[in-house]
Parts: structure tokens; sequence; C-alpha cells
């Protein structure tokens, strides 16, 4: 009969995690949101804003930006943004496919464009476009079989607002100029003089180019007496 072996695994040490809450209360929030389809993204808007009044925040920190289509989007939200008087942006439109590749062009634009004013302005951007097939996905989404997408993408920027918080707190590791700060190692006391270099064994001035200043030079001694002494000698 075979032993059974029972292996155990070691527990793994308990991570350092950073998680935001939803809690919107005292954080400000912009939401930018396009008139094209307004019936779809009124809907988009008014559950956002129902979702901000749920976790805590109060109207008059909730800044609504409203702009002519999807494609204008992410120039608003940069520009609220920079204003820095937002710690979050939500960006609601909707966008149908066509006959043409419009659909695509605005799309592909549209993300990059806002994920673009998100790293660059260090402000989260949540996403709230609609990209659909038809009007009845678009609906779907817009408070029917698949939820309100407004709703969901503001919840999401208010755990990122929180998160954002939470992280710029845990700065006191940091040295003021961002960087950790370093430590220097203790070295005994043998190896400080092993390690130090003494002023006078090497200075710039006495090598310059691999070649001894013409003072420091060596120079010849000189003989004792005169030519003339020696040629009297001799005689």
């Amino acid at each position: 009969m075979s032993a059974k072996i029972k292996i155990e695994h070691p527990e793994p040490p308990a991570l350092k995690t950073t998680e935001g809450s939803l809690n919107a209360s005292g954080h400000s929030f912009g939401i930018v949101v396009s008139r094209f389809n307004a019936f779809i993204t009124e809907r988009l808007l008014t559950s956002a804003v129902d979702a901000l009044r749920r976790t805590g925040a109060k109207d008059k920190d909730i800044h609504i930006v409203r702009v002519p289509g999807s494609f204008e989007i992410p120039a608003a939200a940069r520009a609220l943004a920079q204003t820095g008087k937002v710690e979050a942006v939500i960006c609601l439109g909707c966008l149908l496919r066509g006959e043409t590749s419009n659909y695509e062009h605005i799309c592909d634009e549209v993300t990059r464009g806002v994920g673009q004013s998100a790293q660059e302005t260090g402000v989260p951007h949540s996403w709230g476009v609609l990209t659909c097939d038809n009007l009845e996905q678009a609906i779907d989404r817009a408070g029917l079989k698949s939820g309100n997408k407004g709703f969901e993408a503001a919840l999401a920027a208010v755990e990122m607002a929180s998160v954002k918080k939470a992280l710029s707190s845990q700065h006191s590791a940091l040295s003021p100029s961002g960087r950790v700060a370093s430590r220097r190692l203790p070295v005994a006391s043998k190896d400080r003089k092993a390690l130090s270099i003494q002023p006078s064994a090497f200075s710039p001035s006495r090598a310059v180019a691999g070649k001894l200043k013409p003072s420091q030079a060596p120079t010849k001694k000189k003989r004792s007496g005169s030519k003339k002494s020696e040629i009297r000698r001799k005689k």
C-alpha cells in the first residue's frame, strides 16, 4: 500500500492592497454628454446623476458639459479635467452603426481621445459611450434589459476618485521629489579608510593628459664646480 503524502502549502504573506469605495461625498465630478441621439444620451445622463446622488455627491459638486456629438467628447473632457475642479470625468454618448465606415472612424477616435486625456491629465475618465449596431441595442443599454451604462459609468468614476485619493495619501515613503528616498549603507571604520581618497594623493591639477606639470618634472642634479675647475685638475 502506498502511503499518502500530505503536502502543506504555506500561506502567502498579506499583500498591500488599495481599493476605492463607492462614497462620492466630498468629491467633485464632471459629466460630458453629447446631444446627438439625445433620446438615448439623456437617459444615460439622468442615471449618471442619480448614481452620484445616491453615493453621496451634492449637486454643487456635479458639473455637466454638453457637446454636439461623441466626436467632441474628448476635447471637452480634457478641458474640463485641466480646470482642476473635478476629480473624475464621466463621458456619455451614443454611436449607432450606419451604412458607411464613419462609425468605425468615430469610435476609434473617441476611444483614443478619452484614454489619452485620462493619461495625460491624470484625472480618471469613465466610459459611458454606447457603440451599438442598432437602436434596439442602445435602448437596452439605456435602462432596459442591459441596465444603464450611464449609472455604471458614474459608479466607476466614484470608485476611481476614491482610489486616486487613497494613492495620493500614500506618499510618506516618497521623498519630496517624488522618488523613493535612498538609504546609505553603514560602512565600517576600516572600510572608510580604504575607500577614502586623500587630496594630496591625487588631484586634477597634478595629472593633465597623464603628464606632470613642468614644475614637477624631475630635474638633473647640478655638478659641483665648473668645467674650468675640472680642466685644471686634469692638468
